[in-house]
């Protein structure tokens, strides 16, 4: 039993790593982990499933690759780029993203409407989007939005 429970783990995690798309994110863009990321620093290794599955979504609805441009951080780099106490992205629950060719405002529609999208943060002047899949309070038919939605 626990050598099913440990093949189980490992394939799921496997298939958490492995692109689902089949898009190609441009020749600017590395895969990590998976995941298309804008630079080599972006830490994509611990998102989680469910995250990865919003992304996917979007990426088959688009037809086209997602790119992280922030994932998982540390205290410190979170600290440093002025990111939240107990950030989501802490807890790997979190990913800043764009999708080169889709506009914002298409990609943030798109959000609102995922049901497993929990917190949604815009930012004028940027490119991405922050995504997140903390749980949605009693009531919330939509994800708790933030910073210029």
């Amino acid at each position: 039993m626990r050598v099913l429970i440990a093949l189980l783990l490992s394939v799921s995690v496997l298939a958490g790593c492995a692109s689902m798309g089949g898009f190609t994110g441009g020749t600017n863009y590395n895969k990590k982990y998976g995941l298309y990321v804008e630079h080599s620093k972006v830490q994509t290794f611990c998102l989680l499933p469910k995250l990865r599955f919003v992304l996917w979504k979007a990426e088959m609805h688009f037809k086209r690759a997602a790119v992280v441009t922030s994932g998982y951080r540390n205290p410190f780099h979170n600290w440093k780029v002025g990111g939240a106490w107990g950030s989501y992205h802490q807890k790997c629950m979190a990913a800043d993203v764009f999708i080169p060719g889709v506009s914002k405002s298409k990609l943030i529609a798109f959000m609102k409407k995922t049901g497993e999208v929990g917190g949604l943060g815009c930012y004028p002047g940027r490119k991405f989007i922050h995504v997140d899949i903390r749980k949605r309070p009693n009531g919330y038919r939509q994800p708790v939005m933030f910073k210029g939605c």
